[in-house]
This record gives C-alpha cells, sequence and structure tokens, in this order.
C-alpha cells in the first residue's frame, strides 16, 4: 500500500517536466497533491488518468489547490476545515474515505500557509498570525477526525507541505543565528502538539537519527546541489498505521534539469 505526498508547484507545469512518467513509475496506490493551482477545466489532459480524483481548486486564481488520487475510489470526500470560513476558499484542505488493502482509512491532503517572520513589518506581522490561526483551526480539525476515525474504526493520515520543519534534522542551516520563517518557536511548537494529538510523523520514525530527508529545495542559489533543502512535507498518520511502513523516503531526482517541482515526492510503502 503505497501513499505519497507531492506539492507540484502547478500541475500544468509539473505536465511538462515529466509528472505523468513519474506517477507511471511511482504507481501510488494514494497521492496526495498540493499547490495544483490550476482550474478544472485547465486541467492537462490525460495527467490524471486511471485515477479517480477529488480535487479542491479553491478560488483563488492561479494559487493553492489540494487533490486526492487514488486508485480505488473514496467512499466519502470531504473539503476544508471545520469552522475555518477564513480559509474556506483558499484549497488547501481535502480528505476523502477509503478502504486499502481491507484496511479503512481516511486521507487528507494538506497545503498549510507560508508565514513570515514577525516584527520586520506589520505585513510580515499579519501573514505570520493568519498561518498560526490556520495552525490552530487544523490542530480542532484533526482532534476531531483522529476522534471520528477512532470511532469508526479507521486509521487517519494527513499527507502535505506543512511548511514547517519541527526539529534541526529537518533543515540545512538549523545553526542560524536569525529567525527563520517556517523554524520559528511557535511553529515548530505547533507541529509538536499536532503529533500529541496521536499522530506519528512516519518518515521521521523509519530515520530516527539522519539529517532529512529533504523534501524542498529553493531552484535559486544553487540549493539543490549543495543540498541545502528543509523537511516540511510530512506524513503524519495514526500509531497503528505508522507501524506498518516498511519504507518512507524522499524521491529525490537524479538531477536538477530532472526536477518536477521544488519539492520532491515523499513515499510511504505500509504493509
Amino acid at each position: 500500500m503505497r501513499l505519497v505526498t507531492f506539492n507540484v508547484n502547478g500541475i500544468r507545469a509539473a505536465e511538462r517536466r515529466g509528472f505523468r512518467e513519474w506517477l507511471d513509475a511511482t504507481s501510488p496506490d494514494i497521492l496526495a497533491l498540493q499547490e495544483v493551482r490550476c482550474p478544472v477545466a485547465m486541467i492537462p489532459e490525460g495527467v490524471f488518468e486511471g485515477y479517480h480524483v477529488a480535487y479542491d481548486p479553491g478560488q483563488l486564481a492561479g494559487r493553492n489547490g489540494v487533490a486526492l488520487l487514488s486508485k480505488q475510489p473514496p467512499t466519502d470526500v470531504r473539503v476544508g476545515l471545520t469552522d475555518a470560513e477564513e480559509f474556506a476558499d483558499e484549497g488547501r484542505y481535502v480528505e476523502a474515505d477509503y478502504v486499502l488493502d481491507e484496511t479503512p482509512v481516511t486521507v487528507a491532503s494538506l497545503y498549510l500557509p507560508k508565514g513570515a517572520v514577525p516584527g520586520e513589518d506589520d505585513a510580515a506581522t499579519a501573514k505570520f498570525q493568519r498561518k498560526m490561526r490556520f495552525c490552530e483551526a487544523l490542530g480542532a480539525h484533526m482532534r476531531a477526525s483522529i476522534a471520528q476515525a477512532t470511532a469508526d474504526g479507521r486509521e487517519y493520515t494527513v499527507l502535505g507541505d506543512y511548511n514547517i520543519a519541527r526539529t534541526p534534522q529537518d533543515l540545512y542551516n538549523n545553526h542560524s543565528k536569525k529567525p527563520l520563517d517556517g523554524y520559528l518557536p511557535e511553529e515548530r511548537q505547533w507541529l509538536t502538539e499536532a503529533l500529541d494529538l496521536g499522530l506519528t510523523d512516519v518518515v521521521r520514525s523509519l530515520h530516527p537519527d539522519d539529517q532529512g530527508p529533504y523534501s524542498w529545495w529553493s531552484w535559486r542559489g544553487g540549493s539543490w546541489q549543495r543540498g541545502y533543502g528543509w523537511r516540511i512535507d510530512y506524513h503524519l498518520s495514526t500509531p497503528a498505521l505508522a507501524r506498518r511502513a516498511v519504507f518512507g523516503d524522499t524521491d529525490k531526482p537524479e538531477s536538477y534539469e530532472s526536477r518536477v517541482s521544488d519539492h520532491a515526492p515523499v513515499v510511504v510503502d505500509y504493509q
């Protein structure tokens, strides 16, 4: 049972860079996509062929958009976070129920907002505060979803781009003395508290002592070539599902030129 999360940074650009070839080679049972950035009518023909698609494009032109692609059809699909009207039209969260290899599971695709370093200026502070409001709403939604999944005898997993590196193992420049958006104490604390709700960081559980594996490198400044990456794309799963993971890693491309996105897919195989 292969689950994958992939921020494609625009499905039309990703399709031109080889997304479909990667999809055929990887063959996930479920693929969570972020930053699809495309109205339904303009999705490239055939790019999702062979998969059932649950997609929330949002209503912000050229931005966001989350999707779940699956070989088996979902039994139910839910869009957006409960009690988070501020973000309702942004295409940041979709979840669906599946039965995979006789395992009932709720799978979500998440694109958490980028923030900023508060105090740099009023706009940066507002952006940081907005990100933290989303985190608060997401945490409440996770808590309710875990409770519902448990009551229904289902597993629950949230795949996606969290835009947060939680520990020093999750970014190359963790020694930086200046505040970094995505590595602020408040962001890291929130992600720790999300795990404390009853979720496991599956890839970290398989690589407890490793630096990385990173999943995002800037297009600029030679970051990819130098290994200047961040681990911000996660599989957060209920413990019983996480214990079934036998493989988890970043599917890093062989060369800069072969990159489909500034993110790399994060692949987890479950027994």
